[in-house]
């Protein structure tokens, strides 16, 4: 080291300490900082990248989006039609559907042929459903795009469905659905959305006798496999190293000779609210509780002032992390739960939930559940902060970008807007509802929402052990134990 070189941060202290002794130092630096405070910018404007929409024959919507960055093209391929439109007799099916189109082969290949020859090709396919739709994409080499797209098609139009696979996936669900009782957090799921939505297709869960033999013969498989997959309810997204006059004519070749629906699915009806309020205990001698509590929410998706308050209102609430206000309650102030958050569902068609989850240990179970009360009927009756609710809406307003890094995402993004039968122009809408909202719009959605002292009218759902709670779970409302095996209370 050289003895007569100073250090850099003295040197740095003595430039600092030499500046503002110089005369008029401090007066420049106030003029400086005045100068920066009185510039003016134009509003920035969002836009973004949009995906070209075509229709190709048979009368298939399809987004597009070209780019040449990677040798690779990405298709993907969403439809109407999953385990909502189909009857409970037959919810095993409609989910084994979607994820054994891959694993059972078709009409042609065997299973292990297919899978030879994805893998000679470095094809990534995936498959899956659930709720009102089901869906597959695949990522392939270009040079490979003929032969991936054309196993893919056959895989998505001419299924075989292989007994031993089918038998294989009926297998690794009854092992699932055997082991659900010992994650605390999928059971206290699946037994709060049984609670809340009863027999509706959005409190199912797949159950061992939903995965008898016969609820998986080839014959049921076919017949919910042509009820889904036709080219009415199919819409396609392509992106990648093509262009559109290259991929026309492929995908129309895909679809030459594919079958059309048979008959529209009927949506379901709307679900409705039975469940009484109150505390329904799911007990397990755990050291912790899972935690989930809520109600019904009017709030739906829709261009309106309500829904987008409502999406800065559950920002504030519970959806923003560490600053949200049940995080400061709960484990930054008390140090109660690693973590908690809210819920507030928003559907289309439907009434929604709006609540909270958490996880604390058995002796604080009470003591969260009125913490959380408390955050909830603040809400509902105190005015926001201005600032708060600022923060929150450029929160999201500058996260909204984060939705079209890809062209992948672009592409599944407009997708799924048309299969919901949203405007074209949905994203600039809900971009500009947000930034629209005001203090005292978040406050009336609250506290149109939410009851005063935040426990009213809530269903709460705790997996735990009652021998461990902390003194006062009768405050909370009445409670009832729930069977270990179903959600049905006792008697």
């Amino acid at each position: 080291m050289n003895p007569f070189r100073p250090s850099v941060a003295w040197l740095a202290q003595a430039m600092v300490l030499a500046w503002v002794g110089l005369p008029g130092g401090l007066s420049a630096q106030e003029t400086t900082a005045a100068a920066v405070e009185s510039l003016e910018f134009a509003e920035l404007e969002f836009r973004h990248s949009e995906a070209e929409r075509y229709r190709v024959e048979p009368g298939v919507e399809v987004f597009f989006f070209e780019n040449h960055s990677l040798p690779l093209v990405s298709v993907f391929a969403r439809f109407r039609g999953g385990p909502s439109y189909f009857s409970r007799e037959e919810h095993g099916a409609t989910t084994a559907v979607p994820m054994l189109l891959r694993s059972g082969g078709t009409v042609d290949l065997s299973p292990d042929s297919v899978d030879q020859i994805l893998e000679f090709y470095a094809a990534e396919t995936t498959f899956g459903g659930g709720g009102p739709s089901s869906f597959s994409s695949f990522n392939a080499l270009t040079r490979y795009l003929d032969e991936v797209l054309e196993i893919w098609g056959s895989l998505l139009r001419d299924p075989a469905f292989d007994p031993t696979r089918v038998e294989v996936w009926r297998g690794q669900q009854l092992d699932r659905a055997s082991r659900q009782s010992e994650i605390p957090g999928q059971l206290a799921t699946s037994r709060f959305n049984n609670l809340m939505f009863g027999d509706h297709p959005v409190g199912w869960e797949l159950r061992p006798e939903d995965l008898d033999p016969e609820d998986l013969a080839p014959d049921v498989l076919l017949s919910v496999h042509r009820r889904i997959f036709c080219w009415g309810n199919l819409t396609l997204g392509v992106t990648g190293d093509v262009t559109w006059n290259d991929m026309r004519p492929k995908l129309e070749r895909m679809l030459d000779g594919w079958p059309p629906c048979d008959a529209d699915l009927e949506a379901p009806a709307p679900p409705t609210f039975s469940v009484e309020p109150g505390v329904y205990v799911v007990p397990r001698a755990l050291e912790q509780s899972t935690i989930i509590m809520g109600k019904p929410s009017d709030v739906r998706l829709a261009d309106n002032e309500d829904y987008y308050a409502a999406v800065i209102g559950n920002s504030i609430l519970g959806g923003s992390g560490l600053t949200s206000r049940l995080a400061r309650r709960v484990r930054n102030e008390e140090g109660l739960a690693y973590a908690v958050g809210s819920v507030w569902t928003m559907p289309q068609r439907s009434r929604g939930i709006i609540g909270a989850t958490t996880q604390t240990k058995s002796e604080s179970t009470v003591e969260v559940i009125r913490l959380i009360a408390d955050a909830l009927g603040e809400v509902a009756t105190v005015p926001l902060d201005d600032a708060e609710v600022r923060v929150a809406v450029d929160r999201i307003a500058n996260g909204f970008v984060f939705n079209f890094e890809t062209p992948s995402q672009i592409v599944f993004r407009q997708m799924l807007n048309h299969t919901q039968n949203l405007p074209r122009d949905w994203l600039e809408r809900f971009l500009a509802g947000v930034q629209r909202v005001t203090t005292a719009d978040v406050h009336e959605v609250l506290r149109e929402t939410l009851p005063p002292n935040g426990l009213d009218d809530m269903v709460i759902l705790i997996v735990g052990d009652p021998a461990r709670f902390d003194p006062g779970l009768e405050s909370l409302g009445p409670v009832r134990m729930l069977e270990e095996d179903r959600a049905a209370p006792r008697p």
